[in-house]
Formats: C-alpha cells, structure tokens, sequence
C-alpha cells in the first residue's frame, strides 16, 4: 500500500440511533432521545488526519453539550421551577415536551438532504435555541425583585423549551449522520465507549457540583441558577464552535454515492404482518407508558415532598451514573452469552420492582444517606441493561433492508405512549385519593411488571429460552444412576 493510502480510510456506516425507551433520568441530557431513521449507507474518502482532528473537536463538543443540557434539564430545572410555584403538572410537562417534538425529526431529515453542509446546517439548527436561553436569566432577576410573577417564569421556561426543542428536533437525524461519516466502523465500538464514559464522568462530577453551587449560592437557589445558566449557555456556544474542527461534507454527495443502491422509499407497512415485530412493538408500548408514568416525578418527590437539598439530589444522581457506568460491560458481556431478552425481562422484573421500593422511603437519615443512594445504584445499574439490550434486541429482530422502516415504527411508539405517560401520570399525581405521588408509583411498577409479558413470546435468533437461564441461575444437580461394578 502507497503512503497516499495509508494516510486515507474508507468509511462505511449504518448507524442505528437509540430507541426511546428509557426511564427518563433527571440528570440525563433531555435531547438525548432520539426517533430517526437508519441513516442510509455511504462512503466518504476523508484522510487520517481530519479524522484525528474531528474525533477531538466532537468529544470537546460532546462534553460541553452535555453540562449546558444537564443545566436547562434535570434535577436542576426541576428544582429551579418548584422554587417558582410549579405542580406536578409543570413537571409532567417539562418531560413531556423533548418527547412530543422528537416526532418532527423526518423533517430535519428531509431539510439536510436539500442543504450543502452539515456543518452549517448543524449550528443554524442547535446555536438559536442554546442562546434564546438568554431570556430566562433577566427574567429571574426581575422575579428576585417582584416585577414578575414566578408562575410566569414556568410558562416563559416552559415557552422556550418547546420552542428550543421544536428547533433541535430538525437537527438530530442530520447530527447522527454527520458523526457517522466522520467515526470509521473499526473504530466505532471504542470511540463511542470512550465517549460514553466521558460523558458519563462529567455527569458524575458536573451535575452535583452545580447543585451544591446552586443551594450554597449567597444570593439564593434562584439567583444560583441564574448564574449556572448564564454559564451553560456560554458553555453550550463553545460546543457549537468545536464544530469549526470537524471535517464538514457535502450531503448531496452522500446521496450521490448512495445512488447506485436503491433504497426502500419510506416505510414498507409489509413490516405489520411481522407478528414477531408485533409483538416487540406491543412491550415497547405498554414499557413505555409504564415507566413513563412515574418517571418525572422522583425528583418532584424528593424535593417537594422531602424537601431534600439539590445538592444531595444531585449526589444520588451522580452515583447512578457512576453505577451504570460501571455496569454497561458487566451486561454488554453478558448479553453476548445468553442473549438480549432473557437479559431484558430478568432485569426488567428488578426495575419494575424499584418504585415500589419507593415506598419504604421516609423522612429519615436511613432513608437520606443509607436508602436513598443504594436506591438510585440499583437504578442506574439495572437501567444500563435495559436501554443496551433492548436497542440490540430491535436491530436483532428488524431485517437489514427494511431497518429504517422498523426503526421509524418503533420510535414513533416509543415517543407517542411515553408522552402519554407522562401526560398521564401528571393528573394522577394530583388525585389524593390514590396517594398522589406514591400512587403514581406502584402503578408504574405493576404497568411494568404486565409489559413483560409480550416480550416472553418475542423471538430472538441467539437467545437462550427461559428454561435454561432458570438453570443458569438455579443450577440443579441432576440425578445420577449409580452402576455396580461386579
């Protein structure tokens, strides 16, 4: 091989983006969930060197993207907006919204295909939002000083994350086909892994810093959370110019590659007559309406009605981070061994158990320092499994040509009966009559549990049955004749 070679990789890629279906962590990027097609195939010469170079400038970007959304999302939103007078139903809203919106990313797709860079179209799409933030901090100050109302500030915050997300929602699809040209397929498993646990490290060590800066602030929570803001948004520009640095192409040449494949146009409704499909698509459903439920409304419980520090609340998020963090190659290993859907209904059983674990949680130091953390472990370990096998578990059972099409159905019902969860679960919180928040919980654990049992009828080619992972876990010494020897 010449050196001109050597110094040029030919990148191929077929990405697949993350079902929505995990439980909604307050401390989990709120932009993070993603219903978009398979990014059609294409091959792009770009040299070592650029490769280098935009692997660096999308972590730096990565990095400082996920401590400007940690900010406008999470535990310290939730937080910000119950200092403001907010109810269950604000909250319900405030996860809700990325939920909903996520069903315009066709269109951000249809819009690349018509542009000439993804760069441009990248920060025309993401920068607006980040600064219309803005907005909010001169606002809290003139709430500080009584000129507005702090039910008004909800509806302002509420206003610009729909706006902000309704705009992001048309930048998603083209983000992941972007970084799927610029991340070679060799590469992709270590750089992705590595980038996770970046991303996850800063979660672990940002969020409950921000918290404590936020409750110790001179000025108060609401002047702290001002002063945060105002920082992420600078923080979340500088990850908009880290783009600068990422070798930008040409989305009509990828098209013009991909021309001599034909593709399926659209979806291919043929896809409904898979029952195996059918049946996935029916736990993917109930799953996610299920956890959706309750899924706000842990924070809302801990600082409302325990009314527990922010700083403390972002510590138990930390060490759930940290505890899946820890736990992604223990299952990752695992799946390969037995199979994604023994994995999934085994430790789906454990996370439909834990918000009835929540109602052993009192106003206690047990329940403060020993309960609490260990509660939020066991969700973060047993989550990690969950949102891994069960995106495997999708591209296992969908077809290769007819991936973008199952993938689409999927999303679409993932992001549909998650936001009527939460729509959902908002009203019930405010019935006393069945135990408000710890009523929306045990009926989020018992809606899990039934999820379950669609997906012990979904076929999965490499998956052991269920009879043998009982023996794998209960192993049984079998009966042994034993023969005389005369």
């Amino acid at each position: 091989m010449s050196i001109y070679q050597e110094d040029f990789i030919e990148l191929e890629s077929n990405p697949l983006p993350p079902i929505p279906i995990q439980e909604i962590s307050e401390d989990r990027t709120l932009t993070e969930t993603v219903i978009s097609a398979t990014p059609k195939r294409f091959l792009k010469i770009i040299s070592k060197s650029e490769i280098r170079t935009s692997l660096k400038a999308l972590t730096f970007e990565s990095v400082f993207a996920t401590i400007f959304y940690s900010i406008i999302g999470g535990a310290l939103l939730s937080n910000f907006l119950l200092e403001l007078g907010a109810g269950p139903v604000e909250i319900g809203l405030l996860a809700a919204i990325p939920q909903v919106v996520n069903l315009l990313q066709p269109l951000g797709a249809y819009l690349v295909n018509r542009s000439l860079s993804f760069r441009k179209y990248s920060i025309s799409i993401f920068l607006p939002p980040r600064l219309l933030w803005l907005i909010l901090v001169p606002a809290i100050w003139l709430t500080k000083s009584s000129y507005i109302a702090g039910q008004q500030v909800v509806h302002l915050t509420l206003i610009i994350l729909l706006i902000g997300n309704i705009i992001e929602a048309l930048g998603r699809a083209p983000w992941l086909g972007w970084s799927a040209v610029l991340v070679p397929q060799k590469l992709r498993g270590r750089y992705f892994g590595f980038r996770s646990s970046i991303l996850g490290l800063t979660n672990f060590i940002g969020v409950p810093l921000l918290g404590l800066l936020v409750s110790v602030w001179p000025g108060g929570t609401l002047q702290g959370y001002s002063a945060i803001l105002l920082v992420g948004i600078i923080l979340g520009a500088i990850s908009i110019g880290c783009q600068i640095w990422m070798t930008d192409v040409n989305p009509q040449a990828l098209k013009n590659q991909d021309a001599e494949t034909p593709q399926p146009q659209g979806i291919d409704f043929s896809l409904l007559k898979d029952t195996n499909f059918l049946k996935f698509v029916l736990y993917l459903s109930i799953w996610c309406f299920a956890v959706n439920i309750s899924a706000p409304f842990f924070n809302l419980y801990l600082l409302d009605n325990l009314n527990i520090n922010i700083s403390v609340v972002t510590t138990y998020h930390g060490l759930g981070t940290a505890a899946n963090m820890l736990m992604l190659l223990l299952w990752g290993k695992l799946a390969d061994r037995i199979g994604n859907r023994p994995l999934l209904i085994l430790v789906g059983v454990l996370v439909a158990m834990t918000p009835l674990l929540w109602l052993a949680v009192g106003s206690n130091q047990i329940s403060f320092w020993v309960y609490l953390p260990l509660l939020h472990i066991l969700a973060g370990g047993t989550w990690a499994a969950i949102d891994l096998c069960t995106n495997n578990m999708m591209m296992g059972i969908a077809p290769l040509r007819y991936q973008s099409g199952y993938f689409a159905i999927a999303g679409a019902v993932a992001g549909i009966t998650g936001a009527l969860g939460i729509t959902f679960g908002s009203f019930l919180a405010g019935f006393s009559a069945i135990g408000g928040l710890l009523g929306v919980f045990v009926l989020s654990g018992l809606l899990r549990m039934v999820a379950l049992v669609p997906l012990v009828f979904v076929q999965e080619q490499r998956s052991i049955s269920l009879s043998q992972l009982i023996r794998i876990l209960l192993p049984i010494k079998q009966s042994v004749d034993l023969v005389n020897v005369e």
